[in-house]
């Protein structure tokens, strides 16, 4: 309607134009006499405007005439595509200049005249796999979505468009939210293009979302053989999708399958924290408690978590609080200064009931780093220290309103998990949790671990230093989860 408006308003201006220019030019005085073949003709102003118009008018046909005539001469001559070709020529010309114009159209985002500019160009050229997908972009600008699907389903026909119909249609169902029919799309573009970076990163992500794990590590596969992936980045998140695998094995009780993949997994990345502790828990089921050892030491190194040290403490659960001590020391004597390692060595030395230790284990932390988990072993230490209620009540207080900590978030939207994924539940990205501090106005997360894990083993009832230490423990770790 606006366009159709310019339109009109455009006309008349130049209408009024010339109307007016052509009035000042009767106006004027004067003019010029041509001398013909000895008869002479006296032209006014306005009568050479038009002379010089015809002039070039004349000049023009005279041209295309020749041109014309050029092409005749071929044609008698033996060329029989001579004057069609003449012919062409035009069509072409005026083709490629609509198709031009309308990639223009469509660059600074005027849709409809991209789209008109399309159908000007497809009708002199006729060669839809150059302006269908005009068409459709355009069509997908303006909103009319059911022409360009139409014209997406006319690129499927011809082999040198397809996979850029494929690839549109895809786009449409992705934004539809119809993963099932985009998933499918996608591995139809993959299969016509499997070096296609765009392509692949779709895929992958919607095989993620589906739980296609076998799948994801083939596109993975091809991302490295393609060069779009560099080989240590491929490496860990083929261990992720390995520990995926496991993972679902693993619910379908086959547990053989399920460790030998977890071991895969941590053997590709010993840095992947829930690779190593599921691997470590089939070493355990094996009776392996070396192989155990090796791997949970060798993740802890790389990066300290209390699940790294729940999973170690499984692999002599009714061994007794010296003895535990003794063999945490040594997981732990590469991150003394670590603050995982402070907190864990303090609740070791709670379990054995000496409390200085414990206090001197945790050194400054709770001043320089206060977290729930931190301040609430800082109580557990008055009590059984013997100080006041209200001193373990002080600590209690500043555990309640105290950062979380560390928790599984994903780098992509700082979205934040309780547990692990492969995939983050909020925006769906693949391999980007980190084990890490959020900023300090996140809202705290149920934490992955319970508090003061390696407290009770299946034997160390005997060992706490009171059950109401734990149990008020417990109930700052309730309220603080909240």
């Amino acid at each position: 309607m606006l366009w159709s408006l310019i339109k009109i308003v455009a006309f008349v201006l130049a209408v009024t134009a010339l109307t007016y220019g052509g009035t000042q030019l009767m106006e004027v005085d004067g003019g010029a006499t041509v001398d013909v073949a000895g008869q002479e003709f006296t032209l006014s102003p306005l009568e050479m405007v038009f002379a010089f118009a015809a002039l070039v008018v004349a000049v023009w046909l005279g041209l295309n005439l020749l041109k014309l005539c050029v092409a005749t001469f071929k044609f008698l001559n033996g060329d029989e595509t001579a004057i069609s070709r003449y012919f062409d020529r035009n069509r072409e010309r005026k083709g490629y200049e609509a198709l031009s114009e309308g990639m223009m159209a469509l660059a600074s985002g005027e849709g409809h005249l991209a789209m008109t500019k399309a159908a000007r160009a497809d009708k002199y050229l006729q060669q839809p796999q150059l302006t269908n997908l005009l068409t459709a972009q355009a069509a997908e600008m303006t909103g009319d979505r059911k022409k360009a699907e139409e014209t997406y389903k006319k690129l499927l026909t011809d082999d040198k468009t397809r996979f850029v119909g494929v690839r549109g249609i895809m786009k449409q169902k992705l934004s539809d939210g119809d993963t099932d029919t985009a998933l499918a799309l996608a591995q139809k573009a993959f299969a016509l293009k499997p070096k296609h970076e765009e392509t692949q990163d779709v895929l992958l992500r919607l095989q993620a979302e589906k739980s296609d794990w076998v799948g994801a590590r083939k596109t993975l596969g091809a991302k490295l053989k393609s060069g779009s992936l560099p080989r240590d980045v491929h490496k860990r998140r083929d261990a992720v999708l390995a520990l995926s695998e496991a993972r679902d094995i693993l619910g379908e009780g086959k547990t053989i399958e399920a460790r030998e993949a977890a071991i895969e997994a941590n053997r590709l990345s010993p840095d992947l924290i829930p690779a190593a502790i599921m691997a470590a828990r089939g070493y355990i089921g094996e009776g392996n408690a070396r192989y155990a050892t090796r791997v949970l030491t060798k993740a802890w190194n790389a990066k300290p978590h209390p699940d790294i040290a729940a999973a170690f403490a499984e692999i002599a659960p009714d061994e007794a609080a010296d003895a535990r001590l003794k063999r945490f020391t040594a997981l732990t004597k590469t991150t003394t200064d670590h603050p995982e390692t402070k907190m864990l060595m303090s609740e070791l030395y709670i379990s054995a009931e000496d409390f200085p230790a414990a206090r001197r284990a945790l050194g400054d932390l709770v001043e320089t780093d206060p977290t729930a988990r931190s301040l609430t072993l800082m109580a557990a230490i008055e009590r059984g220290a013997g100080a006041d209620d209200s001193v373990v009540r002080g600590w209690l207080t500043k555990a309640l309103t105290a950062p979380r900590g560390p928790q599984w978030i994903c780098d992509n939207c700082q979205h934040i998990h309780a547990t692990w994924a492969a995939t983050c539940d909020n925006c769906g990205s693949f391999d980007t949790m980190a084990w890490k501090t959020p900023p300090a106005s996140d809202v705290a997360m149920p934490a992955g671990t319970e508090m003061l894990p390696l407290i009770v083993g299946h034997s160390a009832e005997a060992a706490l230093p009171s059950t109401e230490v734990v149990e008020e423990a417990e109930v700052v770790e309730g309220e603080v989860a909240k």
